[in-house]
């Protein structure tokens, strides 16, 4: 076990070309280990434009797909986790939003299909629904690396603290959010929900988006940022593809939660969050 964990989160451009997303995201895998980086991060839709009509087209199989195989050999040949970003995934007849998790053999250790889909409809801003063309996984994604329990979460998933929640009852101290908000959520919603996560369960958050490309169909907002347990922003981008480097320091975890004792002090007698896929 160790007591701090070195990231890195990658925010890349994201074209038309697979191969070369693909290859964008391997190369950013190799500098953060040559920066010392212990875990790297991609964002969400990292191989493929974001937008129904192109899920289905860049989709793969989990993990049979040319994606998880670079994935795979990046992550054995820099003796790093690689979080995933996410991917298209094709299962049967069914499309899902998709985070894989590979540890540094090169073995996947976890899978996260986004769970709650980007349905919104803001007149005059964005219209935008993922049920189009995704389903919805069904499952909480947690795994442990170092020493570090830590939690996968997909964009939209973000917003719902009850998901949370459940991830750090299953002692979680880092959560992590591929994801692509937009420029009218991006403003608004971005670093709040960040924030509001890391102060209601006293843990590292990280969202990890997309560079913005100004002409695509649908516009990331960027600025990947980590976020530590005071609620505080240890670190954050711009719009512009880049490479964000932080520390996960657990005793800081354990420091605020002793400071704060909010966890023991919850009315469980009034009120509980359950993981029902356990039950």
């Amino acid at each position: 076990m160790i007591r701090a964990l070195k990231v890195a989160l990658v925010q890349m451009s994201v074209g038309f070309d697979k191969k070369k997303n693909i290859q964008v995201a391997v190369n950013a895998i190799y500098e953060a280990k040559k920066n010392g980086a212990q875990l790297v991060a991609l964002p969400e839709c990292f191989n493929s434009p974001y937008g129904t009509k192109y899920f289905d087209e860049y989709s793969e199989r989990v993990p049979a797909g040319e994606t998880c195989a670079a994935l795979s050999k990046a992550a054995a040949d820099t003796g790093m986790c690689v979080v995933g970003g996410t991917m298209p995934e094709k299962c049967d007849s069914r499309l899902y939003n998709t985070c894989t998790v590979w540890d540094p053999k090169g073995t996947m250790i976890a899978s996260h299909r986004k769970a709650h889909l980007f349905d919104i409809d803001i007149p005059g801003k964005i219209t935008f629904r993922e049920s189009e063309s995704l389903s919805a996984g069904n499952k909480i994604t947690t795994f442990s690396y170092c020493g570090v329990k830590i939690g996968i979460g997909i964009c939209y998933d973000i917003r719902f603290v009850e998901m949370a929640t459940l991830m750090a009852k299953e002692g979680c101290s880092f959560l992590i959010y591929p994801a692509a908000f937009n420029m009218t959520t991006g403003p608004k919603h971005w670093e709040l929900l960040g924030r509001a996560r890391a102060n209601d369960l006293q843990l590292y958050v990280a969202l990890v988006s997309p560079a913005r490309d100004p002409k695509a169909d649908y516009v990331a907002w960027g600025h990947t940022m980590l976020i530590d347990p005071w609620a505080k922003v240890e670190a954050s981008l711009d719009e512009k593809p880049g490479l964000l480097y932080g520390t996960i320091d657990t005793k800081v975890v354990q420091d605020v939660r002793s400071q704060i004792p909010i966890r023991m002090q919850r009315r469980t007698d009034m009120y509980e969050t359950v993981n029902k896929t356990k039950s």
